[in-house]
């Protein structure tokens, strides 16, 4: 352990501004939706209303999770923001454990800081040390801001207890899977599946009202603490618990292999490489091929999911007349229920937006390993070997989009039992389309222009996301959620498809993929 807290205040400089600006957005929204919350429902009457209406349909209940308390203002402000802020607090630890960790390994700076005075475990116990103490920062501030809004303190605290133990898992997992594999890439794609299997279980098991499978994933456990109504404190401390057998865990790994090297050896190549990787493009797909692949099981399974749980949408206009004659004269029973599938497309163009900017972001990572350097000195131009890896980014969307689509509309046919509910929703995926390849066309400029900044292409997703799913709860101006090129898109299904946006948004993508490709063409190679 000696050397850790040099190393702590070492990851502590070099995120000084990444960290702030996390808490910043999870503590802001939460916030400002608890503001808007009690502005706009302010009798109870309202809340009630607005509570038992939407929280106890189990379509939207498998996107936001149950209502504990509706005639509160904490109750539906944790209904409202428990799974989107736990995801968030979930993927900064994770993401922060493995920075500090596994990357530091392939980099060769952890070889280089290990050859001073400083123990084995030095960088997992500081990696670990920051993460545990921002999730505690993170929970403090979540709590202070909801209790200076006159939120009960002790609702206020349970909610920021159980967004830090989602966050303190997840930095637990991610400290596993950083000694599972010689790649910082795929610790992360390891860990942020763990994430998505943890939402599906979560968003299946409340949907379909089955305790075991909700209890099956840490974004539940954040659920059932039952922040403002009638907390449960021992599901906190269940977190904490779990955390701690985790990094055990990861500490036993970490001891029983070689630095560098993962817990499991990587799986030799054939001897001789097949024809087309001889060629920039076919080696994009040799080494994008497995994520889109795991991508679009992902999808389908989330599609197959969401897509049988959309016709109990419906449900709700039996239980709410004044409601049921509003969507009468907007099209009845079938405006809720494109309403919900509209909804659950757009969410998953924001996930294929994460995965465009992996995908476009692997032309960093061959940068600084200085593969790059070896393809580019001989005949390959930085142009074709750009362009390969970026089509491979928009073509791997599309085929993860047109997987997502395709189950939805597979699921949602099959419930309805009408051939022509299949057709539907795979082709409303294809909207979504438009701003995902805007999402990777910034991540191409950010990587051509500014490449030790690439990180702010995460930063705009969560701003994209966070608008989409707040924008309108904390009444935002248009101007600011016009920022997001997802609040451009056409409702699909359900709406009218307007071609104009999809138009001007493609040639957007175009325009800042073409200046990234540019800029990388006449600037050094960043090296390590």
């Amino acid at each position: 352990m000696t050397g850790t807290m040099m190393l702590v205040r070492l990851a502590l400089r070099r995120d000084r501004l990444l960290l702030p600006a996390w808490m910043l957005v999870i503590v802001g929204a939460v916030a400002g939706t608890a503001a808007a919350i009690a502005e706009l429902y302010p009798d109870m009457g309202q809340r009630l209303a607005l509570g038992l209406t939407i929280g106890s349909t189990p379509a939207l209940q498998a996107i936001t999770g149950p209502v504990y308390d509706p005639a509160s203002v904490g109750g539906l402000t944790a209904w409202r923001t428990t799974t989107i802020t736990a995801v968030l607090t979930a993927l900064m630890s994770l993401l922060l454990v493995t920075r500090h960790t596994r990357a530091e390994e392939e980099s060769g700076r952890a070889e280089l800081v290990g050859a001073c005075a400083v123990g084995r475990y030095a960088f997992p116990a500081a990696a670990l040390t920051v993460a545990g103490g921002t999730n505690l920062l993170v929970a403090l501030l979540l709590t202070a801001s909801l209790a200076g809004q006159g939120l009960p303190v002790q609702g206020a605290l349970a909610f920021g207890l159980a967004i830090a133990g989602t966050g303190w898992i997840f930095a637990g997992i991610a400290a596993i899977t950083a000694q599972l594999t010689e790649h910082a890439r795929t610790a992360n794609g390891l860990a942020v599946s763990v994430l998505g299997l943890a939402f599906l279980l979560r968003a299946g098991g409340d949907a379909a009202g089955v305790d075991a499978l909700s209890w099956a994933s840490p974004l539940g456990w954040a659920q059932r603490v039952r922040a403002f109504a009638g907390e449960q404190w021992w599901v906190p401390g269940l977190a904490a618990l779990t955390g701690l057998a985790l990094v055990t865990v990861a500490a036993t790994l970490a001891g029983r292999r070689d630095h560098g090297a993962g817990a499991f050896p990587p799986r030799r190549g054939p001897a001789d490489a097949p024809p087309y990787l001889s060629s920039p493009l076919g080696l994009a797909w040799r080494l994008h091929r497995g994520g889109v692949l795991g991508w679009a099981t992902g999808f389908a399974v989330m599609g197959a999911l969401f897509g049988s749980l959309a016709l109990s949408a419906g449900q709700i206009l039996r239980d709410n007349p004044q409601l049921a004659a509003i969507l009468d004269r907007m099209g009845g029973e079938n405006t809720l229920i494109d309403t919900f599938l509209a909804t659950v497309l757009g969410m998953m163009g924001l996930v294929a937006g994460g995965f465009a900017i992996q995908a476009v972001l692997r032309l960093q990572v061959e940068e600084a390993a200085l593969r790059a350097e070896h393809v580019l000195s001989s005949v390959v131009p930085r142009l074709r070997w750009a362009s390969a890896h970026l089509l491979a980014a928009l073509v791997g969307a599309t085929a993860i989009l047109t997987a997502g689509g395709l189950a939805v509309g597979l699921a949602h046919g099959i419930r309805t039992g009408e051939p022509g509910e299949m057709v539907r929703p795979a082709v409303a995926a294809w909207v979504q389309l438009p701003a995902v390849w805007v999402t990777a066309g910034l991540a191409m400029l950010l990587y051509g222009l500014l490449p030790r900044l690439t990180a702010l292409a995460w930063t705009a997703l969560v701003a994209f996301a966070l608008l989409g799913q707040l924008g309108e709860v904390l009444q935002l101006p248009e101007g600011i959620q016009g920022l997001s090129p997802y609040a451009h898109l056409p409702q699909a299904p359900g709406g009218e498809l307007d071609a104009g946006p999809l138009i001007w948004l493609t040639a957007l993508a175009l325009v800042l993929a073409g200046a990234g490709v540019a800029a990388f063409r006449h600037r050094d190679l960043i090296g390590v």
